[in-house]
């Protein structure tokens, strides 16, 4: 079976008529390059509690937002050593059901110490994106909030894709409080 990268002709054709991206940095509707598009640090948290994880119910850390990106000021957030925030992106995806994505760091990120964790965007999903920074590095890293941080693929899905149904639905970061899993 062969997986299929669109590239960004067909990527830009598919935001300018079924919204796949919302609120793409000029540059990257104007000079796209590569095979996906980079995308834009919008918040970032730092989590604290406990998490759980179970059969039928579960519950994540509550995340403390430590920045949020506004287009009129330059604001930044320093992730230390083994710090790890949870972040969001400013673009917002609506994924089709013939469509999956993935996430991948710029590569200044990992030059830099930081390793990023990211989920495969399932068919169906619409909402921000998640991705979580790990400082893995000896150094402080300092990251603008709206910097280009991340970059997103997208494949064909061959056969029937199945609609997201999650709870995550719309780009929420975290529960609030123990919950039934669907």
């Amino acid at each position: 079976m062969t997986t299929m990268i669109l590239g960004v002709k067909e990527l830009l054709r598919l935001v300018r008529e079924e919204k796949l991206v919302e609120s793409l940095d000029a540059e990257e509707l104007n000079k796209p390059h590569g095979v996906g598009f980079d995308l834009r640090l919008g918040k970032a948290w730092r989590l604290e509690g406990r998490g759980f994880l179970g059969v039928d119910e579960r519950e994540t850390p509550k995340g403390v937002l430590v920045g949020e990106y506004s287009p009129n000021g330059k604001s930044s957030v320093v992730i230390k050593p083994g710090d790890y925030l949870l972040t969001e992106t400013v673009e917002k995806v609506n994924m089709p059901l013939d469509l999956a994505a993935f996430m991948k760091p710029r590569s200044t990120l990992h030059r830099s110490g930081i390793i990023t964790r990211t989920a495969m965007i399932d068919p169906g999903y619409s909402g921000a994106l998640h991705p979580a920074l790990y400082n893995a590095g000896p150094a402080e890293v300092e990251v603008e909030l709206g910097a280009r941080y991340v970059n997103v693929g997208f494949i064909q899905v061959k056969g029937a894709g199945m609609e997201y149904r999650g709870q995550w639905q719309g780009g929420r970061v975290s529960t609030d409080g123990r919950e039934t899993q669907v």
